[in-house]
């Protein structure tokens, strides 16, 4: 008997929810940058902070792009579906942390930011944590077809996560913040410039 075939009707409806968590992702980091616009000079702009609104810019993209592969689910239950939206979730929550609502009690973005990086940085850890997740579930062949490179680059993301969020030293989060988002890029490109 052969596997049911996937219902592309089930891959529109979750696109759809994901697509309003992702945008209200994308409109938190825009929104944020855009206050640097209006307002010039009445926040201290901190590069790293920058360098993580771009990376998260990046990675919401990227998992837009990404999650296309669960249309090769033969059966999509309640259960996908809501680690799919929980893990939308854990982006928007990225989002909100690199521009909350007031600064009010922070000096300028690099206070903030680095008071906020357990949270941060705990966050994206997780987000990677997941993605490994996410990824076995389109399939073995697909985690597979990733080859030993893909879980080595969560790990040491991980890895290096929990270092950011237990140091402020700001050396080391600007060789993460640039390392980490090259490789991000070179990942993308290399791994999935094509949607098969």
């Amino acid at each position: 008997m052969d596997a049911p075939a996937p219902d592309p009707a089930i891959f529109s409806h979750i696109r759809i929810v994901m697509g309003m968590i992702i945008s209200l992702s994308l409109a938190r980091l825009l929104s944020g940058v855009a206050l640097f616009v209006q307002h010039p000079g009445k926040t201290k702009v901190y590069w790293i902070h920058l360098g993580w609104v771009l990376f998260m810019f990046v990675f919401l993209l990227h998992f837009w792009w990404w999650e296309y592969y669960l249309h090769s689910l033969a059966v999509i239950d309640f259960s996908v579906y809501l680690f799919v939206i929980l893990y939308a979730c854990i982006y928007f929550f990225l989002c909100v942390l690199l521009f909350p609502t007031s600064l009010d009690e922070y000096a300028g973005y690099e206070e903030y930011f680095l008071s906020r990086r357990v949270w941060f940085f705990g966050f994206l850890a997780v987000a990677f944590a997941v993605d490994l997740i996410d990824t076995a579930l389109k399939g073995k062949a697909h985690f597979e077809s990733y080859g030993l490179e893909y879980p080595l680059r969560n790990a040491a993301y991980i890895i290096l996560c929990v270092a950011a969020a237990w140091t402020p030293n700001r050396r080391f989060h600007a060789i993460f913040l640039v390392g980490g988002l090259l490789y991000q890029l070179i990942w993308i490109y290399r791994a999935f410039d094509l949607l098969s």
